[in-house]
């Protein structure tokens, strides 16, 4: 007896158990596979979890080394604090003119600050580490008492910082760039500190000013025996969030400055700066514009900077930047603080007086914030010229790469 084809010939009650069959063993296969995924899915989540707690808590154990520096404090908010920075860098110049390489201790200083009730107080020191222990000692920064007339308003008294220019008014612990831009450095103070008192209060409308009367004394300490004296006035607008920019501030700085020849400022009389910032999403941009109307021999000076910012992750940020300067006569703009730096082969610098009439600089680099501004680590690769018409040496053409440590607590 032949077999018979079971295609042709299975009844409908069969086709119905084999179905079912096949239906159950399907749905236990996917159902045993989907338990497995997320088995294994759950084995992820719980290891990622792990893996995030356990980089959340060494990251707060990290950031709680900083705890060091908090001596006392109540539930009043009065507190004492140790205050200080620490700034590295090396720096490679290969220029026209000579090269320059060094690697030297930027910035050190140490002090305290503290509050009690309505007053503050703070003293600091500037050490130069690159020096023998007993020439050390450089100068008093912060050396200043302040007081709260209100929640928004507040008094200070003595050495302080007098900042303005969009760099000159930003603490080299939280610049972007290893140095400050090439503008500030012709037209702001760079000694920065000076004895005076001034008033910085918040208004209405997201306003903010800043104004103040200092000696031009350039004494180490407290002082204003000597030069004489500048007047500064800063104002802010902090802008509402519109479909250009999620955050966005403008700000204008004025300075009248009695020039001395033993002052500790520029020589310029008057000095105008208008500053922006805008951020959208992780996109930013800084700018200045600024003008010195010069005195004893230094020329009116003008200048522009912009610098677009780029936030990878929370800890990387790219930077670029373009400064031009322009001097109305001959030798009226400097070089920057490693340009000039560098050297020919009997160690003297081959820019000579350092000084020119027009001034251009491009700037590319990257910020690795490793606890914030706390501490973070900077790399910048800078090309600038200048061109010197009066041609009495203060020509540059050149590339500068540094890289730089910064920390602060």
């Amino acid at each position: 007896m032949k077999n018979q084809p079971l295609t042709n010939k299975t009844s409908p009650r069969v086709k119905t158990i084999i179905t079912l069959a096949v239906a159950t063993s399907l749905s236990i296969s996917f159902a045993h596979a989907k338990a497995n995924v997320e088995r294994e899915n759950n084995e992820i989540s719980t290891k990622a979890t792990q893996d995030t707690k356990v980089n959340k808590s060494t990251e707060s154990s990290f950031e709680d080394a900083w705890d060091f520096t908090d001596l006392y404090d109540n539930e009043q908010g009065d507190y004492l604090k140790l205050s200080g920075r620490l700034q590295l860098d090396s720096t490679w110049v290969d220029s026209d003119q000579g090269d320059f390489n060094d690697t030297l201790w930027r910035r050190f200083r140490f002090g305290f600050k503290g509050k009690y009730g309505e007053f503050k107080v703070a003293l600091e020191a500037d050490v130069n580490l690159n020096d023998s222990l007993s020439d050390a000692y450089n100068r008093l920064t912060d050396a200043n008492v302040s007081w709260s007339l209100d929640k928004d308003t507040e008094l200070k008294f003595l050495k302080q910082s007098t900042g303005f220019t969009l760099d000159g008014k930003t603490s080299s612990k939280k610049l972007l760039t290893p140095q400050r831009n090439n503008l500030t450095n012709n037209l702001w103070f760079t000694s920065e500190y000076f004895t005076g008192v001034s008033v910085k209060s918040k208004l209405a409308d997201d306003w903010s000013y800043k104004t103040g009367v200092f000696s031009s004394d350039g004494s180490d300490e407290i002082s204003i025996n000597d030069a004489s004296y500048f007047a500064m006035f800063s104002t802010s607008k902090k802008l509402a969030k519109n479909n250009l920019w999620d955050k966005g501030e403008v700000s204008f700085d004025y300075v009248y400055n009695d020039t001395h020849e033993d002052g500790n400022t520029r020589d310029f009389s008057q000095v105008i700066s208008t500053s922006s910032k805008f951020k959208q999403n992780d996109w930013g941009l800084q700018s200045d514009i600024s003008w010195g109307k010069g005195d004893l021999g230094q020329s009116d000076l003008f200048g522009i900077v912009v610098m677009p910012t780029y936030q990878q992750s929370e800890k990387i940020q790219w930077v670029a930047r373009y400064t031009y300067l322009s001097s109305s006569e001959d030798n009226g703009v400097r070089l920057g603080r490693y340009d000039s730096k560098v050297v020919d082969d009997y160690g003297q610098s081959s820019v000579d007086g350092e000084r020119g009439d027009k001034y251009q600089e491009v700037y590319a680099g990257v910020n690795w914030f490793i606890n914030e501004h706390k501490l973070k680590l900077q790399a910048g690769l800078q090309y600038a010229k200048m061109d010197d018409n009066a041609n009495d040496g203060g020509a540059y053409d050149g590339w500068s790469f540094t890289l730089a440590m910064r920390s602060y607590w």
